[in-house]
């Protein structure tokens, strides 16, 4: 069984909550999860990899998990990666890979354009950064506006019990196989004081990430890391088309989309996809 420590650590004022496994001094792999979950999405993946000479770390974002933000804090992406970056600082992370999700692609990306000398690799687990991997659902959710009566509803309704397991298993071959658990603990989360109204900010603000994609994309062509993109085919918001896209810009990455899987697909595949990171960890560089 992996030793899992969980620790707390002050971000401008962020009580930024994370959790972290492997040798001190071993390469880290920083773990960026996604919405509406938090570190805790990682813990089987940590546990299972627990033989691998790496230091993993996962931070919850503000708005999430564990981590606390001061009153007044502003819920944006920008803010979010503000936060991740000055967590890498706190923690001395002067060189890591990056496993990026959902809400992790964003903030992880725009890690990457602002220090790329700090970046040795990528793993893309349905983490979108192209206009071909935008579902339609994905495209009309955007494109929602905080000014129209009614939208504000429309996006709270995700936050509910019902929106976040439909996240889990929508797409899914078999969804007794992705644990209640995991949209329970989420909803746990998601039900604490001042919670939704964070969720709701980022929402609104998840379409100020397209205008990003050309300057990840340049940043993916340019640096050439090396990449490994694992993708349910079944997500309802990034298509399968997102995550072949990425071979464009790095024409040699690795690229696997599995049947049967959806959004989080670590939820149904961890014993699928873990061999592929272990495998792809040993090449990055020091």
């Amino acid at each position: 069984m992996t030793v899992i420590a969980h620790r707390t650590v002050d971000v401008d004022g962020v009580s930024v909550a994370y959790r972290e496994s492997g040798p001190a001094d071993a390469p880290v792999l920083l773990l960026l999860h996604g919405f509406p979950t938090a570190s805790h999405q990682f813990t089987r993946l940590m546990d299972a990899l627990g033989d691998t000479p790496y230091r993993l770390i996962a931070p919850d974002y503000p708005g999430f998990g564990r981590t606390e933000a001061p009153d007044g804090f502003t819920y944006t992406f920008d803010r979010l990666a503000d936060i991740v970056e000055g967590f890498t600082d706190a923690l001395h992370l002067d060189r890591f890979a990056l496993y990026v999700f959902d809400f992790g692609a964003p903030v992880g990306l725009r890690l990457a354009t602002r220090r790329p000398e700090r970046i040795t690799g990528l793993i893309v687990q349905n983490g979108n950064a192209y206009d071909e991997g935008l579902s339609d659902m994905a495209r009309e959710f955007s494109g929602l506006s905080r000014e129209v009566p009614g939208n504000e509803e429309q996006v709270r309704g995700l936050f509910t019990l019902e929106g976040t397991r439909f996240q889990y298993e929508a797409g899914v071959a078999d969804p007794s196989l992705v644990s209640p658990d995991s949209w329970t603990l989420d909803a746990h989360y998601l039900g604490l004081p001042g919670r939704a109204d964070a969720q709701a900010d980022l929402a609104f603000d998840y379409a100020s990430n397209f205008a990003h994609y050309p300057a990840w994309q340049a940043w993916l062509r340019e640096a050439r890391p090396p990449v490994l993109v694992v993708w349910g085919a079944g997500d309802p918001f990034f298509t399968p088309a997102g995550a072949k896209a990425y071979l464009r810009d790095v024409p040699d990455a690795e690229v696997h989309v599995f049947d049967g899987a959806g959004h989080f697909a670590l939820e149904t595949h961890l014993s699928r996809i873990t061999p592929l990171i272990a495998a792809f960890l040993p090449h990055l560089p020091a």
